[in-house]
């Protein structure tokens, strides 16, 4: 099984990942869709970071660009902003800080937002954008016009970025990438602000830099083809950060919040100065899972992206290793059914050496509402009524409520896109007067299937399901007869439910067992 493992001992951004990825064997030609819908350029060259020698990629503007809705978009961005001071315009340099502030639509229009990060490094002039770069296409090209492009550009409602990446004619799978990873930013900086992913424009978050990070990412992950991703502890730095709101401590709350949905974990320091960004940590969370040592890894192959800043007594680099690693244990021996029956408990188990399933991980929001006027049919009815909506899982809880009346809490799970129209049926359906909504969470969820086995019972055959639950490795780790299917078995037999599901279970574990 090929691993790729971010080390994240000076924390990430997302251009770092980017040149990480390119670093490491990613081809840069990858990011083509990117370039052709943004009117923009990746700047691949190398740059030496106290001794180690790294991958740097800048995003600017291509004079050369047809994308005339991006270039209108972007002067429009710049006039709005042109009453701002030196001291509080935009670094042209991002600095390992794309700093990403969002504000709801219904603040006042007149209200101009800045969102200077006064204690950035900027970059010394070696670390500048040159004339001559080596772009993605493999050319080399001179860019007196082109200009990066870093915290400039348009601001954007989530609807607004999310409608041109789906005009980007990327894959499903690198299409879905991209959307999640924004999904979970937006979140995040929509609960820091109180605000609701729906009705927040993005600043930072909708700029073109920030949509060339993460589809970027998405679509140099999906070019390694590699299949598992981690990274270990990811370091923030320490200090402050000085922005539009305040001073905050580092990390910065948007990147607390993002880390708190991860799995992995962070650490403070080495340096005072901050290391991963809003950007990086969503980048992250989504693609990767933690490990706090680097597993056991043949390697292939290491990339080193830089960022911005330069330290005396660290690399500011972003280290990729990718390798092979033992494959997860298969399905067990091939076994008799009497085997099977006695020695129910057995399962196949995750690979002892990450001692972690693969699970898939998807986005989500949870809706709640109480009642307690509700009639048992209307009760009833919501898991057909919110499914057709979109509705991925509804539970009813009995409950009591003000006046010792008794009530029931109703919990709806569902993707962020269908939350809207989820609410809407949900408040029609039972007449709640209010609906809570908890943003920036997911749901870890295995990948299911269904083998319908045939037991013979006194020379009778009988039909049963059976579910089949994989982690994303393919590793089945459970198999669940479906109840009504052995209930109907068993009364028509006279014997125990129990029995009759554990005796499809075991047919169906032996039919995937000689299967493979």
């Amino acid at each position: 099984m090929s691993l790729l493992v971010f080390d994240g001992r000076m924390g990430a951004s997302g251009d770092m990942i980017l040149a990480a990825l390119i670093s490491a064997g990613a081809s840069a030609d990858a990011l083509s869709p990117v370039e052709d819908a943004l009117g923009i350029q990746y700047v691949v060259n190398t740059e030496t970071k106290a001794g180690i020698l790294a991958t740097r990629v800048h995003i600017v503007s291509d004079p050369e660009s047809t994308s005339a809705q991006s270039n209108k978009q972007s002067t429009e961005a710049d006039s709005a902003h042109q009453e701002m001071t030196a001291s509080d315009a935009h670094e042209d340099d991002k600095s390992q800080s794309d700093d990403s502030h969002i504000h709801d639509t219904a603040e006042n229009d007149s209200n101009t937002h800045t969102h200077a990060q006064n204690n950035r490094q900027q970059d010394t002039d070696q670390n500048k954008p040159t004339h001559e770069h080596v772009h993605a296409d493999g050319h080399d090209h001179s860019h007196d016009e082109s200009v990066p492009i870093e915290g400039h550009g348009p601001a954007r409602t989530y609807r607004e970025v999310i409608e041109i990446v789906e005009r980007m004619g990327l894959n499903a799978d690198v299409e879905s990438t991209a959307i999640e990873i924004f999904t979970r930013l937006g979140t995040a900086e929509a609960a820091v602000h109180g605000t609701s992913l729906s009705t927040t424009q993005f600043h930072e978050v909708g700029t073109d830099d920030a949509i060339a990070d993460i589809v970027g990412a998405a679509l140099l992950l999906a070019d390694m083809d590699v299949d598992r991703v981690c990274v270990t502890p990811v370091s923030t730095g320490s200090g402050e950060i000085t922005m539009s709101h305040g001073s905050f401590s580092v990390p910065p709350p948007a990147v607390v919040e993002i880390a708190e949905e991860a799995t992995w974990s962070l650490r403070g320091g080495p340096v005072n100065a901050e290391l991963l960004t809003p950007t990086g940590a969503a980048i992250l969370a989504h693609i990767a899972e933690g490990v706090q040592t680097l597993p056991t890894l043949t390697i292939a192959a290491t990339g080193y992206g830089a960022g911005g800043y330069d330290f005396e007594e660290y690399p500011n680099v972003l280290r990729v290793l990718i390798g092979e690693v033992p494959t997860p244990m298969g399905l067990e021996a091939s076994m008799n059914t009497d085997t099977i029956e006695a020695n129910n408990t057995d399962r196949p188990q995750p690979d002892l050496e990450t001692d972690r399933l693969t699970l898939d991980r998807e986005s989500i929001v949870v809706l709640e509402t109480n009642l307690d006027d509700a009639t048992p049919e209307v009760l009833g009815s919501l898991q057909e009524t919110l499914t057709d909506v979109g509705a991925r899982d509804v539970t009813i809880v009995p409950t009591s409520m003000k006046k010792s009346r008794p009530g029931h809490l109703i919990k709806v799970i569902t993707k962020p896109d269908d939350a809207s129209s989820v609410a809407q049926r949900l408040a029609v359906e039972t007449g709640t007067l209010g609906i809570r909504e908890h943003p920036a969470r997911h749901r870890w969820r295995a990948n299911r299937t269904s083998e319908t086995v045939t037991l013979t019972i006194n020379n009778n055959s009988y039909e049963i399901a059976v579910k089949i639950g994989r982690d994303a490795d393919g590793v089945i780790y459970d198999y669940s007869a479906e109840y009504d299917d052995a209930l109907a078995v068993a009364t028509t037999t006279d014997h125990p439910v129990r029995e009759i599901r554990r005796r499809a279970e075991a047919a169906a574990r032996s039919i995937i067992t000689s299967d493979s």
